[in-house]
């Protein structure tokens, strides 16, 4: 399986988005210039990219994933783009579904070790994920072993 959030723009469109939002700043700054403010045009440039930062900073956010790959040997969940890497058994591997301050957390356990994942996705895709894989993980311990 593959976890990735939702992202509403391409980078396209993010050019796009930000492209318009400076235009608007630049023409009302202009239109402030043109009735005597004489700063509005610095302050519009220095506005302006800020806002392209900040948004620019927020979409690369949605670069983080998870990969989650089961085989009759191990639970491996692989973070990306840090490339760490957790490996569990899977007969061991517990799925649980925490309440915590804010929102519900989805927590691999086993041996001591608990590691949380899908944290970027919303709370009903967090409970559909862990049947998913409880269902998966109740499969694969019913096989017979080699």
């Amino acid at each position: 399986m593959w976890l990735k959030p939702n992202r509403a723009l391409s980078r396209r469109d993010l050019r796009r988005l930000i492209g318009v939002l400076a235009a608007l700043a630049l023409t009302t700054a202009g239109l402030g210039a043109w009735q005597g403010n004489v700063f509005a045009p610095l302050f519009a440039l220095v506005e302006s990219s800020a806002v392209a930062f900040a948004l620019g900073v927020a979409w690369r956010a949605g670069d983080r994933s998870e990969r989650i790959t089961l085989d009759a040997s191990s639970l491996e969940v692989q973070s990306l783009p840090g490339r760490r890497c957790t490996r569990f058994q899977p007969y061991w591997v517990r799925v649980q579904l925490k309440d915590g301050t804010d929102r519900r957390r989805l927590l691999l356990t086993s041996h001591g070790r608990e590691l949380e994942i899908g944290a970027f996705l919303a709370d009903e895709e967090r409970a559909e994920l862990s049947k998913k894989l409880m269902v998966l993980l109740a499969a694969l311990n019913r096989q017979p072993r080699r």
